[in-house]
């Protein structure tokens, strides 16, 4: 074989290698409260299929603008069920995929002791500041935020002390950081070991509209094994015991 050639038939090898590498891969978009367990799960799917989770957090209305616009996810975990829902309708993703992984769960949470009593009494006094979060145009949880306040009927005395937060993990920041003495969260957020630091209310789901968190294989994924790998791993036990662990109901 002739330099030229054996230098062909290695660029070709390497080439192949790349792209059997990539195929492994799953490019996921997922909702801010559910990165630490996707961080649990990530290396259970990787042993058991093989494949690697890319993943890329932050606000599912974002994502939904990003995805619109031609992001290259393949896998969108979304912090409610409409986004997902609006997603096939476009034909942005396929349809038939779309299933309920998780359904979240709101907490009223400071990094202080004795700030959040069991009763969620401390929005009616209003002896703070700040109040934080998410961003109820881009996150189902400031969106059940809202609703929980509307519901309380505090929100309008309120609304001069909300900081409000990109996503859920930036009102879990604000929050943690000192820049807010209290804010909304998700429960998979603070939920560690069984317990919760600092103080915490965790909020009737009467005062807020169920918030079912629902996976959905974009069109970026179809026929992806990687891709359709994860969606079945999301439903096996496996996933499911660290999705419980993190205070999530399952439907």
């Amino acid at each position: 074989m002739k330099p030229s050639q054996l230098f062909t038939a290695l660029l070709g090898g390497l080439i192949g290698l790349a792209s059997q590498a990539r195929a492994n891969e799953v490019s996921v978009a997922v909702a801010a409260n559910f990165a630490a367990p996707l961080q649990r799960i990530a290396p259970e799917f990787e042993r058991e299929t093989g494949h690697k989770i890319v993943a890329s957090y932050g606000a599912t209305g974002k994502f939904y603008a990003q995805i619109r616009n031609g992001a290259p996810f393949e896998v969108l975990l979304s912090a409610d069920d409409e986004t997902p829902a609006r997603l096939t309708a476009e034909k942005l993703a396929v349809a038939g995929t779309q299933f309920t992984y998780a359904l979240g769960k709101l907490v009223l949470w400071s990094v202080k002791p004795a700030v959040v009593d069991a009763a969620g009494e401390v929005l009616k006094k209003g002896n703070f500041e700040h109040i934080a979060l998410a961003d109820p145009k881009l996150a189902p949880y400031g969106v059940a935020a809202l609703q929980a306040m509307k519901a309380l009927g505090v929100h309008e005395a309120l609304t001069a002390k909300i900081v409000t937060a990109e996503n859920s993990s930036q009102s879990y920041q604000f929050v943690g950081s000192g820049n807010a003495l209290l804010g909304f969260v998700a429960l998979s957020q603070v939920l560690r070991a069984g317990k919760i630091e600092g103080s915490h209310w965790l909020v009737p789901a009467s005062l807020y509209e169920p918030i079912r968190q629902d996976a959905v294989l974009l069109e970026q994924g179809k026929g992806k094994p990687a891709a359709v790998a994860l969606m079945k791993f999301l439903k096996g036990d496996k996933a499911k015991t660290v999705i419980r662990s993190y205070g999530y109901d399952l439907p």
